[in-house]
């Protein structure tokens, strides 16, 4: 420590005298001992303030202390030092603490202008969250992500500090009116769906209910028109509460499924029973077209009428097959005709065996439908009857030309 008894001095009376460029001020008095000792003591007094001074400046140089406080205490001590009892360099220290006033203000300055920043920052945060928490209030229907982003907001607003207490109380006035905003608008949203799904709940029941009524139908072609358009109508309705519209779903499907399990059975026999009825009309069309026509034109007309009844009691067959097998029978026919018609005319009526054979199938035609109509077979019957209209036409034409 500098020997800081070289600016007092003592006098005979005990009064203890500072030196200061401005000259001497008496800084106490001593009458307890050798004056020696009493300038040591007014010495310590004064060290302690130069520890205390630099305690201050090396805690504002660390930054470890608040400048503002910092230029608080320096200046409370500058402002002492006029009358302070102590002894020692009062004027360098008054020049330290000077400079050291310009530093913590310099400081002091920056702190408050990172203060200022800070508290904008922050405003500009809080102002933003409010900001974006009103406009998910009124826009947003992602009604999970929108919650969960206030919940967000909730939590990022807690971290933030520096705001003025007024200016935090008017953001987070607005910040809860946007939250509660939003919590009625997704409330009455759920309560308007939870009326749509009720609407369709019910809905779904009446197509549920139409489609069970027409799982047993056969009327094959009209259910399944309607059956598409209920699809159509259940796909065109708003969904119900997930539980009600699987069940409901599960009822829909089976009768659909129902009816088209069976339609797709009774198709697939049908379809069956028509490849057998082709193999049939096939081999019946063979022996047809293998006929000898020109050879013997009667036994083949007579044979031919047979293939047309067997092909008649054959039944239909696939669509796509029906036509060419229909032209090539009358193809055989058209030619059997050709050649009796040729034949006919070369005899009388009288003698003429085609007109005999005729009447003959005119008779029998009339005994076919005789027996239709006994057994109470309504297909043999019409087909009889096409049949008995046609031969007799046949022969009132060949009479005729006769």
């Amino acid at each position: 420590m500098s020997d800081w008894t070289a600016f007092g001095r003592v006098d005979e009376d005990g009064t203890v005298y500072v030196k200061t460029a401005e000259g001497e001020r008496v800084v106490g008095s001593w009458q307890a001992g050798a004056p020696e000792e009493g300038l040591a003591h007014f010495a310590r007094r004064f060290a302690d303030l130069v520890t205390e001074v630099d305690l201050t400046e090396a805690r504002l140089n660390s930054g470890a202390a608040d400048a503002g406080h910092s230029l608080t205490t320096i200046r409370r001590i500058r402002g002492s030092l006029a009358e302070a009892h102590v002894v020692g360099d009062v004027d360098a220290l008054a020049a330290r603490l000077d400079k050291l006033a310009a530093v913590a203000e310099e400081k002091a300055g920056e702190a408050k202008a990172a203060r200022e920043a800070a508290r904008g920052e922050a405003l500009a945060r809080k102002t933003a969250l409010v900001e974006e928490a009103e406009k998910l209030a009124a826009e947003s229907t992602g009604w999970k992500t929108a919650g969960d982003r206030l919940k967000e907001i909730l939590d990022e607003w807690k971290t933030i500090r520096g705001v003025d207490k007024k200016t935090d109380g008017e953001l987070w006035k607005r910040f809860a009116a946007a939250r509660d905003g939003f919590t009625r608008r997704r409330g009455a949203h759920f309560a308007s769906l939870d009326q749509q799904r009720k609407q369709a709940q019910t809905i779904k029941e009446e197509l549920v209910a139409e489609a069970e009524k027409l799982k047993e139908s056969t009327d094959w072609g009209a259910t399944a028109g309607q059956l598409k358009e209920l699809m159509a109508q259940w796909k065109a309705a708003p969904r119900a509460a997930k539980e009600a519209e699987q069940k409901l779903w599960e009822r829909f499907r089976a009768a659909q499924d129902e009816f088209f399990t069976r339609r797709s059975e009774v198709f697939s026999a049908r379809d069956n029973e028509q490849r057998v009825n082709l193999e049939r009309k096939q081999a019946l069309l063979a022996e047809a077209e293998a006929l000898d026509v020109d050879g013997d034109p009667k036994g083949a007309q007579a044979r031919l009428r047979e293939i047309q009844a067997q092909w008649h009691e054959a039944g239909r067959v696939p669509r796509e097959a029906a036509a060419g097998l229909e032209r090539r029978l009358r193809a055989v026919d058209d030619k059997v005709r050709e050649v009796m018609d040729s034949a006919w005319r070369r005899t009388s009526k009288e003698d003429n065996p085609l007109l005999a054979q005729m009447r003959a199938q005119v008779a029998e035609a009339e005994d076919r439908l005789s027996r239709a109509q006994a057994a109470g077979d309504a297909r043999r019957v019409k087909e009889a009857e096409q049949a008995l209209a046609s031969k007799r036409q046949f022969l009132q034409l060949a009479e005729q030309a006769g």
